[in-house]
């Protein structure tokens, strides 16, 4: 059986490692249009700078598959990722934090003792946690988390400073667009998540691609599983029961690509599927990485911005600082020596000792199609495809979570497994 994975990103690998171990007999390729495995989520190639990656991730204890995946190939999440319990502090005093208690004491202390939030907010925020659990935070109906919010009465302190803040960074996109369905499932996998450490932040001590695509490569080529770098595929085309992959023959395909590009691979073989890749908007993200000495650090190396132009701030150790704007605002305007000077002036808010200093020297890399923009009653591409044999995968694909690497992940392994399960039923028939 042969088996070609078309996209070398996190949903690619996952599927390639789910299927060498599933069935170690197959004939395995993976192709990739880069140089390296890794999508959106790798290392970033700068000249003159070693350790940046091509954005700034944050993982969270409820990522379950993709520390699973690591482990498999042989990384230790231990070692990889430093473990915190959740903070979110900003710029302006705002703070809270969570123990190491079992959920949901941990979640009731860090709103109990949330600065800057009065307590008839904290009560009424923890009545609603607790509606929301009892929904199985299911809505009946999906909207903006804007609406949502303020329909639930949630519209103070914790809005501004923890909700909305929130939302953009695991969305992607502004409250006032985002879904709030989706949102609630974040929030179920995380603050609303009885799982042991499921809100420990995580956050790299290494570079992207050390935590999974270099590691995962080494582990498929082991196994014998092709990796062909540098091949863009620009042509699928069924023939009979098999697949024709730029002139090569597969039994099936697993197609792991950013939506943008899967209409060019989908789109001749059926203009009038159920989803079109091509109705999907698309957000922004940009990572500028500002290199202090080494003796600068943050107060907690997880930080929010508010009240500027930046959003999240993270200590990368050795005194580079990586600050994140996701989705469409007001830092787009801005070129890198411009965003840099007002970071800078940002920073100083949390860091006086800097308030007199010229900005740093700093990396700018944006990407202008980073994520696709979770929209309420957003339709999602089926993983399952008309055609046998032909399966897709991609964080698009996964119908309760936003662009995540865990999202792209459980949909890797899951095409996997489709893709397993429709060769057994071949041999059966």
């Amino acid at each position: 059986m042969k088996i070609a994975i078309i996209g070398g990103g996190w949903a690619g690998i996952a599927a390639a490692v789910e299927l060498a171990e599933r069935a170690p007999a197959a004939d395995l390729t993976l192709f990739e249009a880069g140089r390296r495995l890794g999508g959106r989520a790798k290392q970033a190639d700068v000249a003159d700078a070693k350790n940046l990656d091509n954005g700034q991730h944050i993982l969270l204890g409820a990522y379950r598959d993709t520390l699973a995946l690591m482990q498999r190939v042989g990384v230790s999440p231990e070692q990889k990722l430093q473990r915190l319990p959740l903070q979110v502090r900003d710029n302006q005093g705002f703070r809270l934090a969570l123990p190491r208690l079992s959920a949901p004491f941990n979640l009731a202390w860090g709103l109990l003792t949330a600065q800057s939030v009065n307590l008839k907010e904290k009560f009424s925020c923890a009545l609603w946690m607790q509606r929301l659990k009892r929904q199985q935070f299911w809505l009946e109906q999906d909207c903006s988390v804007a609406e949502w919010l303020t329909a639930a009465g949630q519209i103070g302190v914790l809005r501004q400073r923890l909700w909305e803040p929130l939302c953009l960074a695991a969305l992607n996109t502004p409250a006032e667009r985002a879904s709030a369905q989706v949102f609630a499932y974040v929030l179920r996998d995380s603050l609303g998540s009885a799982e042991s450490g499921a809100t420990d932040l995580l956050l790299p001590r290494d570079t992207l691609s050390a935590l999974l695509p270099e590691p995962a490569a080494a582990w498929l080529q082991a196994r014998e599983v092709q990796i062909r770098t540098r091949q863009r595929i620009r042509r699928l085309q069924p023939v009979d029961s098999v697949w024709d992959v730029e002139g090569e023959i597969f039994n099936q395909v697993i197609v792991a690509v950013a939506p943008q590009h899967l209409s060019a691979l989908i789109s001749p073989l059926a203009p009038t599927l159920p989803f079109s890749a091509q109705a999907l908007r698309f957000e922004p993200i940009a990572t500028i990485y500002l290199h202090y000495p080494s003796s600068v650090a943050l107060p907690f190396p997880l930080m929010s911005l508010q009240s500027g132009v930046g959003q999240w701030l993270v200590d990368r150790g050795q005194g580079v600082l990586a600050a994140s704007f996701s989705a469409h605002n007001a830092w787009e305007t801005l070129k890198g020596d411009e965003l840099a000077a007002v970071l800078h002036k940002e920073i100083a808010s949390l860091l006086p000792d800097l308030a007199n200093t010229s900005p740093p020297p700093h990396h700018l890399i944006k990407e202008q199609r980073a994520t696709f923009s979770c929209l309420p009653n957003l339709p999602r591409c089926p993983q399952a495809t008309p055609w046998h044999g032909l399966f897709i995968a991609g964080d698009h694909t996964w119908n309760e979570y936003p662009a995540t690497l865990e999202g792209a992940v459980r949909s890797g392994i899951q095409a996997a497994r489709l893709c397993f399960a429709n060769e057994a039923k071949a041999l059966n028939t």
